[in-house]
């Protein structure tokens, strides 16, 4: 009896890979696949528009409302994106577009500024009167000296308050005009004295007649930044101690540079006290002296008065036997030459004269002005310090001696020399060798890396990158990962024919006829089936290879 086995070819309907993939999914995961598409498609738009945020920039701060509400009105108009920081102190514009903004704005007058000068003086009216015209003057001198003011590197802003008198020719004292200005400084700025006496002469300089001590210049914390004519004995004792302070340098900057060559840098600390004398003396001297080296005198001026009166002759002399005598000289006179005597009763005349000779001669006469400078040095003291030598012996250890006394003298002159000692000014020098102690430096803990301000800055601004795209492996991981696995496990394989279950079982059934009760021994296919086994555990190749043709169809070699 055989048995005839119908075999039916079932073509199945075929799919694309994801519709095929989509059918092993459930419900609950195809909506998780869904959502998890969705939210990384969502994470990939906010990527993209980060990435294309524009950057902004300030393009004018600290502007009046006239001028900021100005400014935003064109930029309406010119249709560039705007906005403002917190306060409205500032308006930010992208990036790319602020030097064209700018050029565009200036090109329109903007922003104009609150600070106005001469241009006030384009719009006179028709009409005005003096006091208005002097007034307008005035607005235009201070906005001009505000702009000028406001061109220096450290001022923010500025305010000029000019006090302009009206001159009037009949007043005999003519009232001179004054200033104040006001100074707001950028924060951490400062102004030193050359800067705010320039500010000064500046202003001074711009109106006439007016004096730089009338100029009064104040910062926005209302301290007074220009010196009064009180102060200035304080800045002239500034600058004295400044002047002491430089010569002290000088001198320990050189002492210093001759002994470091010498010990080593490091090793010598020098200080020099200097006492400078800046009082001002002026000496006057006359000095009158005769004349030297036997020079006859100059005569300056010459008088001589003669006054002779005549008489009669008249006896004249003693009587006696002198005057019996003929005239004659008469000897030994006191003063002058001597004079004739006449006899008695000699008939000739004679008379009285007089002789006055006055001679004024030129006196020497030295006049000496001696100034002395103001700045001397009365008195240099000098201390120098100096460390052990340091030697390091055979075994590396280092060991500290003092300086030889011979040495340490020869160093001694050589500071006197430096600083031009003088005995008999009263300088001193001392000289002094000891060891120096070590400074060691506190142990400060190590900033941790995620402490670094540098590191701090880039993680606030890779923050929102990186948490977008953690948050993109995230769904990536948790929800579509899954699906995809299950998508793309391969189908289970179909159950085998029968046929090949016959041919593979030990003993095949054959369905439908009932087997024969025979004795195995006698039996024939129980012999081909230990044949078969046998064959089998000899040789499987060949037994797999019969096995395969038979699935193929094949047939048999």
């Amino acid at each position: 009896m055989s048995t005839t086995v119908a075999e039916m070819d079932l073509q199945p309907v075929r799919r694309g890979p994801l519709a095929e993939g989509l059918s092993r999914l459930d419900s609950t995961q195809k909506a998780r696949l869904g959502l998890g598409v969705v939210a990384l498609f969502a994470l990939a738009l906010a990527l993209f528009f980060m990435g294309r945020q524009a950057e902004w920039r300030v393009l004018y701060a600290n502007l009046s409302d006239r001028d900021g509400g100005a400014i935003v009105a064109q930029l309406s108009q010119m249709n560039v994106p705007y906005k403002h920081t917190e306060g409205g102190q500032a308006i930010m514009v992208p990036a790319d577009k602020v030097h064209d903004v700018r050029l565009r704005l200036a090109s329109q007058g903007l922003p104009r500024g609150s600070v106005t000068g001469f241009e006030l003086m384009e719009s006179n009216r028709f009409g005005m009167t003096q006091f208005q015209e002097r007034l307008t003057f005035q607005r235009g001198l201070e906005g001009e000296l505000t702009r000028s003011i406001q061109s220096l590197s450290s001022v923010q802003s500025a305010r000029v308050h000019l006090a302009l008198p009206n001159q009037n020719g009949f007043f005999r004292e003519q009232q001179k005009p004054s200033a104040s200005v006001l100074l707001s400084l950028y924060p951490g700025r400062t102004l030193d004295k050359a800067q705010v006496a320039g500010i000064v002469h500046l202003v001074a300089s711009s109106v006439p007649e007016m004096n730089p001590k009338a100029v009064s210049v104040v910062d926005d914390a209302g301290t007074l930044l220009s010196s009064t004519p009180d102060a200035q004995n304080q800045g002239a004792d500034l600058q004295k101690l400044q002047y002491v302070q430089q010569i002290e340098q000088l001198h320990t900057r050189r002492i210093l540079d001759m002994l470091e060559p010498l010990v080593g840098r490091g090793n010598v600390k020098a200080q020099v006290n200097a006492q400078v004398d800046f009082s001002m003396v002026e000496l006057t001297s006359e000095q009158h002296r005769p004349n030297q080296g036997g020079e006859p005198g100059t005569v300056r001026s010459q008088q001589t008065v003669e006054d002779s009166t005549g008489g009669t002759a008249q006896p004249t002399g003693v009587p006696g036997a002198i005057t019996n005598q003929p005239a004659g000289v008469t000897g030994a006179p006191i003063n002058g030459e001597a004079a004739p005597l006449t006899a008695a009763g000699n008939s000739e005349r004679a008379g009285n004269m007089r002789r006055e000779s006055v001679i004024n001669y030129e006196v020497d006469r030295t006049v000496r002005v001696v100034r002395e400078a103001t700045g001397t040095v009365r008195r240099l003291s000098a201390a120098v310090v100096i460390n052990h030598v340091t030697r390091a012996d055979r075994s590396g250890r280092e060991t500290t001696t003092p300086i030889p006394p011979e040495q340490l003298e020869q160093m001694a002159a050589l500071v006197r020399e430096t600083i031009g000692f003088d005995r008999e000014r009263g300088d001193s020098v001392n000289v002094v060798n000891v060891a120096f102690t070590e400074e060691r430096e506190p142990e400060t803990d190590p900033v941790a890396w995620w402490q670094n301000p540098q590191v701090q800055e880039l993680a606030g601004r890779l923050a929102w990158p990186v948490g977008l795209l953690g948050m993109g492996l995230l769904i990536l991981m948790g929800l579509i990962r899954p699906a995809i696995k299950t998508m793309k496990t391969p189908p289970e394989l179909p159950a085998p024919a029968p046929q090949l279950d016959a041919l593979l079982n030990d003993t095949p059934e054959r369905p439908g006829l009932p087997m024969p009760v025979k004795d195995e021994k006698d039996d024939p296919d129980h012999h081909r089936l230990t044949e078969a086994r046998r064959l089998a555990m000899e040789n499987p190749a060949a037994v797999a290879n019969i096995v395969k043709t038979w699935v193929n169809g094949e047939a048999p070699a």
